[in-house]
């Protein structure tokens, strides 16, 4: 009785530990996603730009980049949008 009761607790001890050292994505941390002034600025840090999905295609023709995808950065940053194709800064 002893060992399956070591053996329900060492389970417990496993999957908090599990849990906890998951990562959160930035949207459910509360933490606000970055805005940039620019598309030199967006550039700098994310060469492909932002994209919306993964999904998304490229209205402007041939990139050079992959863009990097993350809705909540793209939502902060729509306004660099500039043919609405979902992806901002795209190079």
């Amino acid at each position: 009785m002893k060992k399956i009761g070591f053996a329900i607790m060492s389970l417990m001890i496993v999957i908090s530990f599990t849990i906890s050292a998951a990562p959160m994505p930035a949207d459910a941390a509360g933490v606000k996603a970055k805005t940039y002034a620019n598309c030199k600025e967006i550039n700098k840090k994310y060469k492909g730009g932002i994209a919306s999905s993964s999904k998304v295609k490229n209205k402007g023709g041939a990139t050079k980049y992959k863009p990097f995808v993350s809705k909540a950065l793209y939502e902060a940053n729509k306004k660099s949008d500039r043919d609405k194709d979902l992806i901002a800064c795209e190079r």
